[in-house]
């Protein structure tokens, strides 16, 4: 017979069974505002999502979401009417209902005075997530935090990473300045993201709050011209590097360089600020990604917006195409986008890499000259595109935008940089923990840290640079104590049928209500009752069912009742673990001890649905559902 794998639980065994904050680059406690949205708490819920974030509310509309990959509810087995495997079931819709909370109670609803006013009085129950503005407040009032004596630091950058950094600065007690060279705050957002994917009113909601805390934001400044990096560097207590990756990268192919062929984040900054770019009817988009379908979306908004408004600005195009050396299932682009893209009239061409860009006598492109691409990436899933030069065809058009990534701008650093040193042109050596670079009390933060990521990422590593600035200036160490608790629930039950539940699709404009103007908002979010239905399916996975061992007579009762078979009883001769399995077993009964007659219960998490079934059924009581909680002290020291 077959033996089955058992794997004993690590040190971390209950945070990690909450898989969507786990994942989540500031870990966001999801399952703990979701659950309040299900129970129609959705102040609590807006300060729970906004504790560790200072961008919760434009998460809500634009994170990549990576708790909805990691969600314990996309791993449930679906199961027809005769118990035969369908499919898995679909993650919670965990990034709208974020989008949904703030729309209730952020700040584009309430105003940063207010929103400022409920999180400084939030409990210590709410919020308790490991890096939470809440948090920090209560711990510099208890003296548990010493917090600065108003140092000003600089920081080159507004984007999300540059302003969480500020963010969390001021709550640390720095007045933090900020310098940015466009002419508005917030970075890749302000101008990178689409008005109908994220309107400007949120924005400037979110970043208000910040500038309530005491943050200095100097827009139209640019390093290097208005201010020379080593006058910062003299000025200022320390200095954090937060410019992005905002200059579009070429692909190095003939006829690139010349009129009417754009970088995509060029014209998407060129449309935020409504400035003048001379455009084609018929457009090329080369990329997969999000930014690839950004462009196209943006400028195939010109199609039905009314000529007359936007001739100065854009004028009319009539097709837009987007070509990707990706096939559809590899593009990197979110299904949503790639869906969306195409209802809304984007044609898509996959698999073709560009070799040039044909030119007429006047020096105007004519056509995108694209060959085969055979293969993306390699066995060992690296970059490295495969050709079948033998298969090539020219698409004929008369504008084209590329968009095959950024690369971040550092020349500033020429004059009081020259300690600064480089792994590669434009890219900083870095320490991966504390952020600083080579040179003394100069920090850096978002694309320049780690590289073109996630909105949330960018976040995260603005609140690490800002404790290693902390750290430096102050001479202290910023430390999180994190206390578990494991509390019995007595009455645990979960809503009528949730475990049956679909997912709620996120309500959205139709394609022609879309394209009537730029800046209609493609999703229009959930309704009250339509975020408690979603927020309903989620499995609550902070309870878990505990099994008391001294108490189990081996009925099999919870086995039998358990809706999705996740239990398992079986014989200890049964099981295969390696030294960790074995080493438990002996603990119990013995190095000496005979497994056989001996049984033991399995469980697979993935099948879990928390439904409490087996507690209920427990004929001795040895079945507790039990709440797993983390609470955080800050202290510095």
């Amino acid at each position: 017979m077959r033996k089955l794998k058992a794997e004993i639980p690590g040190e971390n065994y209950h945070r990690e069974l909450i898989s969507c904050q786990v994942a989540c680059p500031v870990h966001t406690d999801a399952r703990g505002y979701i659950r309040a949205i299900a129970e129609q708490r959705f102040d609590e819920a807006y300060l729970i999502a906004r504790g560790p974030n200072p961008f919760a509310s434009i998460c809500g509309r634009i994170c990549g979401a990576p708790c909805e990959t990691a969600c314990r509810r996309g791993q449930v087995p679906r199961v027809d009417d005769d118990g035969h495997f369908v499919a898995n079931d679909r993650p919670v819709s965990i990034r709208a209902l974020k989008g949904f909370a703030c729309s209730i109670a952020g700040p584009e609803r309430r105003g940063h005075d207010d929103v400022l006013r409920t999180v400084r009085a939030a409990s210590p129950s709410v919020c308790s997530g490991p890096e939470e503005m809440a948090a920090l407040l209560r711990a510099a009032l208890e003296g548990r935090i010493q917090p600065a004596k108003g140092e000003q630091v600089a920081i080159i950058g507004a984007g999300p990473a540059g302003l969480s950094a500020a963010h969390d600065l001021a709550l640390l007690g720095f007045n933090p300045v900020v310098f940015e060279s466009e002419p508005v705050p917030a970075g890749m957002l302000a101008l990178g993201v689409p008005a109908y994917r994220l309107p400007p009113a949120v924005i400037e909601a979110e970043v208000n709050v910040i500038r309530a805390l005491g943050v200095d934001i100097r827009c139209g400044v640019t390093v290097g011209k208005e201010i020379s990096f080593a006058q910062l560097r003299s000025d200022f207590a320390a200095v954090i590097l937060a410019v992005g990756a905002k200059s579009s990268r070429g692909l190095g192919i003939p006829g690139e360089h010349g009129p009417r062929v754009f970088g995509g984040v060029d014209l998407l900054r060129a449309v935020a600020l409504e400035l003048p770019i001379e455009l084609g009817k018929d457009v090329v988009v080369v990329g997969g990604g999000n930014v690839a379908y950004d462009v196209a979306r943006t400028v195939l908004r010109q199609i039905a917006y009314d000529a007359a408004r936007t001739a100065a600005r854009l004028p009319a195009t009539s097709r837009v195409r987007l070509v990707s050396l990706e096939g559809l299932e590899e593009m990197p682009a979110t299904t949503t986008e790639i869906i969306e893209g195409d209802e809304e009239g984007i044609e898509r061409l996959n698999g073709w890499g560009p070799v040039g860009i044909s030119r007429d006598r006047d020096g105007l492109p004519t056509g995108v000259i694209f060959r085969k691409c055979l293969r993306v990436y390699d066995e060992n899933q690296r970059f490295a595109p495969l050709f079948d030069d033998t298969e090539r065809q020219t698409l004929h058009c008369d504008t084209v935008l590329l968009a095959v990534g950024q690369t971040p701008v550092v020349s500033f650093l020429s004059e009081g940089g020259s300690d600064i040193e480089m792994t590669r042109p434009g890219w900083l050596k870095i320490d991966s923990q504390t952020l600083a670079t080579t040179a003394p009390g100069v920090f850096v933060a978002g694309d320049l840290a780690h590289g073109t990521r996630l909105l949330i990422d960018a976040v995260a590593s603005g609140k690490t640079a800002a404790r290693s600035v902390y750290e430096y200036v102050t001479g202290r160490r910023l430390d999180q104590e994190t206390l578990t608790a494991h509390l019995v629930q007595s009455r645990y039950r979960r809503e009528a049928g949730y475990e049956s539940l679909r997912r709620v699709a996120v309500p959205v404009l139709p394609p022609s209500d879309r394209l009537a103007h730029p800046r209609n908002v493609v999703e229009t979010g959930y309704t009250a009752d339509q975020a408690m239905r979603e927020a309903r399916r989620c499995l609550d996975c902070g309870v878990t069912p505990v099994f008391d061992g001294s108490r189990c007579v081996l009925c099999g009762g919870c086995a039998d009742v358990c809706p999705t078979q996740c239990l398992k009883l079986t014989s200890l001769d049964q099981l295969e673990g390696g030294e960790d399995l074995d080493a438990a077993i002996d603990s119990i009964l013995g190095p000496a001890a005979e497994r056989d007659g001996n049984s033991a219960i399995l469980k697979d998490e993935a099948r879990c649905i928390r439904c409490a079934l087996c507690s209920m059924r427990c004929p001795v009581d040895a079945i507790t559902m039990e709440r797993t909680t983390f609470s955080v002290n800050w202290r510095s020291g």
